[in-house]
């Protein structure tokens, strides 16, 4: 059975940082590509792929880090300065074929951790 459990999600004032963790169990997890998505399809934040090469969003470049720990089996994402608009559940997601922000080649992905920045 494959799991994809995010966590670090919360409340925050705008300016502030959160690490979010996704802990991936039932794949092997060193053959996929890796990634964070606001909506499923469509809305990709961050990718990390297979031999660590990172793509963000442009809305988030420069504020956010994608990170992944193959021996844990853990992708994190660590996001700085975080706005208003960064208000939204955050997925992790898990790709073995096409590895793009659009989404179009996800295979599994997690319930979502909530994120809720106040201005």
């Amino acid at each position: 059975q494959v799991q994809l459990v995010e966590s670090g999600g919360g409340s925050v004032q705008a300016g502030g940082s959160l690490t979010l963790s996704c802990v991936v169990s039932g794949i092997r997890f060193g053959t996929y590509c890796m990634g964070w998505f606001r909506q499923i399809p469509g809305e990709g934040v961050a990718l990390i792929r297979q031999d660590g090469p990172t793509t963000y969003a442009e809305s988030v470049e420069g504020r956010f880090t994608i990170s992944r720990d193959n021996a844990k089996n853990t992708v994190y994402l660590q996001m700085n300065n975080l706005k208003s608009e960064d208000t939204h559940t955050y997925y992790c997601v898990a790709a073995n074929s096409r590895c793009s922000l659009g989404g179009d080649g996800l295979s599994y992905w997690g319930q979502g951790t909530q994120v809720n920045v106040s201005s």
